[in-house]
């Protein structure tokens, strides 16, 4: 793997991430919110940590907030401030912590006085983050719907509209009982078309609110890409292709765009989006991430001139600590290998063990996933 080409791919990548970035894109629009200043916040999504911290540094520090959020995706200065309440809870499949956390969203937003003003912040995970059940479905039965869609391969929205249907808390349904003046939400699109009625299942949706709102997107997959092209051209690059185009099994966009990157010219592609996968019973290590990247590298077995780097864009590739995966004309010289990690969904051993795999950490954002291919 060239190392030279190596960092650049995550050069670019990282210039994605922060232009996306919990923090600075909330402070940033915090920031504008003329004459705007929360009584309450809350922030529930894997961006959750960093939304918060944005929307504190630039409103009120001492303003009481409620951060809901993924395991280990919560930053120190949040666990220590007084004034912030942090629960973290289970994703992609929802636990006890998970409807702790939609019970007290839900006692948070009813408990706020008339002329009080609400700042809910909402990213990608906060539809299996935060959850409130009708006395019919219990956490078990929740469970197994979403374990049984995720393997199905169900996209993100098809996973959303199921969960609308039966969430409390979901589909508009927070906001039904805010008595305060005004609400101002913001969010971080991890969806398809960026609707607020997809995110986070609608979890930010006003329609329902019977006071003043508004809604702002303030990150999307697209300025990720934006940026990362911004980014490739000052490294030189020239950028052949940005599209937002990841919308299929991981294992047909393999084919796809594998094909079109063995016969491509010289530069930097970019792609955006969000592939499913269809799980065997017992998948193994991996994440959609991780299997696209092994798909796609099967494509350039032998070439010394194609690098591509696929990650998804939280910093989390399913239930892994991996990001994705980056891959090269080396990662997949045994075929059958190959193939069979990617029938057993067993893509992350296989990078593993092939210097493939890709890790960063959680970043603080969530806007889908990346492909980021050099070609020389």
């Amino acid at each position: 793997m060239h190392s030279v080409d190596k960092d650049s791919a995550v050069a670019i990548f990282n210039a994605a991430i922060d232009a996306v970035a919990g923090y600075s894109a909330t402070y940033r629009a915090v920031s504008a919110l003329d004459g705007f200043k929360p009584d309450q916040i809350i922030a529930v999504g894997k961006a959750a940590s960093g939304m918060c911290a944005g929307a504190l540094a630039a409103s009120n520090p001492e303003c009481p907030a409620l951060l809901v959020t993924k395991y280990d995706h919560t930053d120190q200065t949040m666990w220590a401030a007084p004034n912030v309440t942090v629960i973290e809870s289970a994703h992609p499949v929802p636990d006890q912590h998970s409807l702790d956390a939609g019970k007290e969203m839900l006692a948070t937003v009813d408990a706020m006085a008339p002329g009080s003003k609400l700042l809910l912040l909402v990213s990608g995970g906060t539809s299996a983050l935060s959850e409130a059940l009708p006395d019919d479905v219990s956490l078990a039965d929740w469970q197994h719907l979403t374990d049984q869609m995720l393997a199905a391969g169900y996209n993100i929205g098809q996973i959303n509209t199921r969960r609308k249907e039966t969430s409390l808390i979901k589909d508009g349904k927070l906001l039904l009982n805010f008595k305060g003046a005004e609400v101002r939400v913001l969010a971080i699109s991890d969806v398809e078309g960026d609707s607020i009625a997809t995110i986070g299942s609608g979890t930010g949706d006003t329609k329902r609110c019977r006071t003043t709102s508004s809604v702002d997107l303030i990150a999307t997959n697209e300025v990720a890409r934006t940026a990362a092209a911004t980014k490739a051209k000052a490294l030189g690059f020239t950028v052949k292709d940005n599209q937002e185009c990841l919308y299929d099994d991981v294992l047909v966009l393999s084919e796809r765009i594998g094909q079109e990157l063995a016969k491509a010219t010289p530069g930097v592609y970019i792609y955006g989006g969000e592939p499913t996968v269809k799980l065997p019973e017992n998948p193994g290590s991996g994440g959609r991430n991780q299997a696209l990247a092994l798909g796609l590298a099967q494509h350039i077995v032998g070439r010394d001139d194609i690098l591509i780097l696929v990650a998804g864009t939280d910093g989390s590739d399913g239930p892994t600590d991996a990001a994705g995966g980056i891959v090269d004309g080396s990662t997949a010289v045994n075929v059958e290998q190959v193939r069979d990690a990617l029938k057993r969904a067993d893509a992350g051993t296989y990078l593993r063990e092939h210097n493939g795999i890709f890790i960063t950490g959680p970043t603080n954002t969530n806007v889908m996933d990346v492909v980021i291919a050099i070609v020389r």
